[in-house]
């Protein structure tokens, strides 16, 4: 269900949303079930793989619905692992930010783990999969597996508010992303985005325009635990909701859903 106060889009909008939705069902399908031998090949070559799919269903989304992607600041990515704290607007999310990455490792829901192919995929790529179970034995568990992929070198991506939050809406940071930065000890990417204007949360339309994904400078390991916090929580704010407000002032700007008028650039402008 979109979020009610989202306007009725145009035709076009509708008929290009139900094609492209067609086609990424059938194209994540055709990479599901052709790709299954890679479950048993190196996990290298899976990972390849995931990175192909996320570029072809971007691919398919700019040919079909007219949505583009622009990413900003790709210098800085650290060269080795780290830790990539990324605002969560869509479902888009979870295939489109994967290529930006040499070897990602994602912070997920464990029972994910249990859905045919997809969740197979997930333990081949070595994700992180995070029970829901006693906080504190959760936590240990996920440093611990982060810990291990940070020793492979590979760079993990967390979504710090652990669900889809709608453009412009007051943040929830759960506190399991600083855990992970002073159990790490590698440098903090914030990544903002405004990709929920264009794909909705709850909702099958795809709006035309720019999907726009900032990659921040990061921040290095060993801040104090509240300065860290601070830093992050306001720059991550303050870029994402720059980018809402970048995409109203477009030509042709996306709907409001009426959750960008909740929380202002007030806080966060320096």
């Amino acid at each position: 269900m979109a979020d009610p106060a989202t306007p009725r889009p145009p035709v076009a909008v509708i008929i290009r949303s139900l094609i492209y939705a067609l086609a990424f069902y059938l194209t994540t399908a055709a990479f599901l079930l052709l790709g299954a031998w890679l479950l048993f090949a190196p996990r290298r070559w899976a990972m390849a793989g995931l990175r192909l799919h996320g570029r072809t269903c971007i691919a398919l989304l700019g040919w079909i619905c007219g949505t583009k992607l622009e990413v900003r600041g790709r210098e800085n990515i650290p060269g080795g692992a780290c830790l990539v704290i990324a605002k969560h607007q869509s479902a888009w999310d979870t295939f489109a930010l994967i290529p930006l990455f040499r070897d990602p490792a994602i912070v997920l829901k464990d029972e994910l783990k249990w859905i045919p192919f997809y969740g197979w995929f997930c333990v081949k790529f070595a994700h992180i999969l995070v029970k829901r179970e006693k906080a504190s034995v959760a936590l240990k568990a996920l440093i611990r597996d982060a810990k291990q992929r940070v020793a492979d070198g590979r760079q993990i991506l967390i979504f710090p508010e652990g669900t889809r939050t709608a453009p412009g809406a007051a943040p929830s940071y759960k506190p399991g992303y600083i855990a992970l930065y002073e159990a790490l000890g590698v440098p903090a990417v914030p990544l903002a985005l405004n990709s929920g204007l264009y794909w909705p949360r709850r909702s099958l339309w795809r709006y035309p325009g720019t999907i726009i994904v900032e990659l921040l400078p990061a921040l290095p390991p060993g801040l104090p635990r509240a300065a860290f916090r601070s830093q992050l929580e306001d720059a991550l704010e303050a870029a994402s909701l720059r980018l809402v407000e970048e995409a109203a002032q477009a030509p042709a700007p996306p709907p409001v859903t009426g959750d960008e008028t909740k929380f202002t650039l007030k806080k966060y402008k320096r």
